[in-house]
């Protein structure tokens, strides 16, 4: 069971990611949905924390106007 979960996370990674640590200014771009519209918002935060894995990691950024 955990080799398909591996082989399924593997696939489904992107390889154009770049590394980034917490303390690094990112650009963020957020794609907001309103009504039957969508648009890209952007926004510079800086990264508080990386938490997970894999395809199930997520982080934080703090934005800084």
């Amino acid at each position: 069971m955990a080799s398909l979960l591996d082989g399924v996370n593997a696939a489904t990674l992107r390889s154009d990611v770049p590394a980034f640590r917490p303390g690094d200014t990112v650009n963020v771009h957020v794609r907001v949905i309103e009504g039957n519209r969508s648009r890209i918002q952007q926004f510079k935060g800086v990264v508080i924390r990386r938490q997970g894995s894999g395809v199930s990691e997520t982080f934080t950024v703090r934005k800084v106007s």
